[in-house]
């Protein structure tokens, strides 16, 4: 009995000083170690590059070393699972995209709750979606599309970077929007399928503004209209799918930088400023642009927001079109 109670006793003082381990470090020392961004994709996507930008924006702020770590694997889940399960004192961070609010629908058993398992710290960039097609389609304007697209039934091969998504969903959400079908061609991320855009092998294609507009400028590809509220500055004479005549259809792929539940809140902010202070540098900023992102900055509330406004939007796409997760 009193092994019995010796083991208990151990085991309830673990429990009332785990939390309190976790926020043993005051906020004005932090960081005072290694801190570890993890990036839930492979090493050379917009995930790993925006990860890796503020890797060395951090560098400069901070006084210790800040390493990036990939875990890839089920639709960016398995590096969020990793974070969500990592102590909450602000040295395991994840750069997580869009898809955080798409997994649920995709993953009946994800093992973690966007809203519950993570704090968010700040938005770091936004990205506008542009539909790209082949030149000799036909296609003038996103209209025109729509009419190709309902006239072949199916016929138009649509890519995409894989199923599930935001490209994809984005192409999904058009056909439901405006009352047609394609056939989804899905790659293993947009790099392959955007070269087999340009190979004439697929019609049309979702796509990030930066990896296309090089081929725009050429000839090769042709835009038709992007997916956010205002036009692109980089692309003034592309016109927004409001303007097309298709409403109620904005989609902007963003990312944003989280930390674990319950990480105190004192360091979330500390970590939310040095957000800000670096993406105001030229170097940082300019970085960011020339992939094609606008770096944001926005607190963790404009992130909340975001995924509760998301994931009811894309579980609604998802279950209309019986959309399954890649295995």
């Amino acid at each position: 009995m009193t092994m019995v109670r010796t083991i208990c006793a151990a085991l309830l003082f673990l429990l009332a000083t785990h939390p309190a381990s976790a926020q043993s470090e005051d906020a004005s020392s932090y960081p005072s170690r290694t801190v570890r961004i993890v990036v839930p994709s492979a090493p050379g996507g917009p995930i790993d590059s925006v990860a890796r930008i503020m890797a060395d924006a951090f560098r400069g702020a901070w006084p210790v070393p800040v390493v990036v770590e990939n875990k890839p694997g089920a639709g960016t889940s398995t590096g969020g699972v990793f974070v969500a399960q990592s102590a909450p004192d602000g040295y395991t961070l994840l750069v997580n995209p869009d898809s955080i609010a798409v997994n649920p629908s995709l993953y009946p058993n994800l093992a973690y709750d966007p809203l519950k398992s993570f704090e968010p710290v700040s938005l770091l960039m936004t990205a506008t979606q542009i539909l790209v097609v082949r030149p000799d389609l036909g296609v003038t304007d996103l209209k025109s599309f729509i009419d190709l697209a309902k006239s072949k039934n199916g016929g138009l091969n649509i890519a995409s970077a894989g199923g599930g998504t935001i490209s994809h969903l984005t192409g999904v959400l058009l056909e439901q929007r405006s009352g047609f079908k394609t056939t989804h061609v899905p790659f293993r991320g947009a790099a392959p399928a955007l070269s087999a855009m340009l190979g004439g092998h697929v019609d049309g294609m979702w796509v990030m503004l930066a990896p296309a507009v090089p081929h725009l400028h050429s000839g090769k590809l042709k835009a038709v209209a992007v997916t956010a509220a205002q036009r692109d500055p980089e692309l003034p004479a592309v016109p927004t799918a409001a303007e097309s005549g298709v409403s109620d259809f904005q989609v902007e792929n963003w990312q944003a930088l989280f930390a674990p539940a319950g990480t105190p809140k004192p360091i979330v902010d500390k970590i939310a400023a040095t957000v800000v202070e670096v993406l105001k540098k030229p170097e940082i900023a300019g970085r960011m642009r020339a992939m094609g992102f606008q770096p944001r900055g926005d607190r963790g509330e404009v992130v909340t927001g975001l995924i509760r406004d998301s994931i009811p939007k894309w579980a609604d796409v998802v279950k209309r079109a019986n959309i399954q997760a890649a295995q």
